[in-house]
């Protein structure tokens, strides 16, 4: 397994949910196959549950933690236009490789975006993608309300996540439609979507 970080990261921290059950990021996971090398972007912060999954495998792992050091502020607050997207692909890791991205793990960063940084970091993944790459993502969809700051997802041994962010304060959720979605994925159609337990929707977008 290769792995390429954007930038150093610490430990994983303590959990503080209840692990969620995501059948479309199992599927994800199902689907790999072990006989072929695959490409994975994964747009939150490391961790070492994460990595220890793709450890057999012959992935690789592309870390980008967008949200580490103002990252969502530095897209948020860009007018759009060219200055956004190159914004957008300096939060991206620097290429181990050649080959295009097989598989983008967004967890809930897009529900820290305004529509145009979505939709400039999509344009800039997908600039690494190929026709068929799979973004997976996390979408506040029943609730008002979402914490301050992105999550960060861990996958447990029977491949549910755990949110290992720590409590704090909350903010309203933009709540995007699938319609909103769809307009600023920049070029990654929604595939398959599912209401979870906690009232997020999870999403399968293809390119």
């Amino acid at each position: 397994m290769t792995v390429s970080l954007r930038r150093a990261l610490s430990e994983d921290q303590l959990d503080t949910s209840q692990a969620l059950h995501a059948p479309l990021f199992q599927n994800v996971l199902v689907k790999l196959d072990p006989s072929e090398r695959s490409v994975l972007l994964d747009l939150g912060a490391a961790s070492t549950a994460m990595l220890a999954l793709f450890s057999e495998s012959r992935c690789c792992v592309e870390i980008a933690d967008v949200a580490h050091f103002g990252g969502c502020d530095r897209l948020n607050s860009a007018e759009p236009g060219p200055g956004l997207f190159d914004i957008a692909e300096a939060l991206l890791p620097e290429r181990v490789t050649s080959d295009p991205v097989d598989i983008v793990f967004c967890w809930d960063l897009p529900n820290y975006l305004s529509l145009p940084a979505l939709k400039a970091l999509m344009q800039a993944i997908g600039r690494r993608s190929r026709g068929g790459t799979i973004a997976h993502a996390l979408i506040y969809y029943a609730e008002r309300n979402m914490p301050k700051y992105p999550g960060r997802f861990v996958p447990t041994e029977d491949r549910k996540l755990e949110n290992h962010a720590l409590p704090g304060e909350l903010v309203s959720a933009p709540r995007y439609s699938p319609e909103d979605l769809t307009d600023n994925m920049s070029g990654f159609a929604i595939d398959r979507a599912r209401l979870l337990g906690n009232g997020m929707q999870e999403f399968l977008f293809r390119f």
